[in-house]
């Protein structure tokens, strides 16, 4: 198929690279800054635009790859009422006036990481089951993982992502902020993290919860809130993290 791309971030360069690598053509990228365009059109061998209205007619879909803020504007300024233009949020609605479809690829993107799509789940969404069949194609190119999902769906399912993949790698942040104040090493912690990643692809993560909050260990629970005494936030955020894990715990 021919696409152009909207959009010249992590999601884009990685969606633009897959889409290439499975025998599409990316026609034309856009961005508002002409630079970032050109940078991701170089890899794609394709065009590059920062005007709207310069967007290449001859694209069979058009794929919005910008952040959520930014979805309805460059929506609304799309040039074509005719075409296909799929967003590839998690969260922003099918609603949409120009929008005619999703195209939602479930996966955390950093642009200095190669990524397999083959196994990546895409979401998808349309206003009529022509263009569902469309994009259901495309994606199938890209992955074995194709699902349809209504908006409420997705936006449940972008939220578990959310807590499961963005909080997690906070809470790596901040344990690495821990261990760097204590003259410690981060790598120190990476086999346990691996270890509890590994568990999950088997089991049920409230299944295999470890440490004192679900045994309720309220001796090591106060040594630990009494080491983070001067950090108001850092202490709010063990209390409640473990408050939550005894909850879930007695509901179990």
């Amino acid at each position: 198929m021919k696409i152009v791309l909207l959009g010249s971030g992590n999601v884009a360069t990685h969606l633009g690279k897959a889409l290439k690598a499975a025998g599409h053509e990316i026609i034309q990228v856009w961005s508002r800054t002409l630079d970032n365009a050109k940078v991701l059109a170089q890899n794609l061998q394709s065009d590059f635009i920062n005007d709207l209205s310069q967007i290449n007619p001859q694209a069979e879909i058009y794929l919005i790859a910008v952040s959520d803020d930014a979805i309805r504007q460059v929506a609304a300024d799309f040039p074509f009422k005719d075409k296909i233009l799929a967003h590839t949020s998690g969260t922003s609605e099918l609603a949409i006036p120009e929008i005619s479809g999703v195209f939602y690829p479930l996966q955390t993107f950093s642009k200095q990481k190669q990524v397999d799509f083959s196994i990546i789940p895409i979401i998808i969404e349309a206003n009529n089951s022509l263009i569902a069949g469309m994009l259901e194609t495309l994606a199938k190119s890209l992955s074995s993982k194709v699902i349809q999902l209504n908006s409420e769906q997705r936006k449940a399912l972008h939220i578990a992502a959310v807590f499961a993949c963005n909080f997690s790698n906070h809470l790596y942040a901040i344990a690495n902020t821990i261990l760097k104040k204590n003259n410690l090493e981060f790598d120190l912690i990476k086999p346990l993290i691996a270890e509890t990643a590994e568990k999950i692809q088997q089991n049920l993560p409230a299944s295999v919860q470890t440490g004192p909050a679900v045994r309720n260990d309220k001796l090591t629970i106060n040594k630990h809130l009494e080491f983070l005494k001067n950090d108001v936030l850092l202490k709010e955020i063990y209390e409640r993290l473990s408050q939550s894990i005894i909850n879930f715990s007695q509901k179990a």
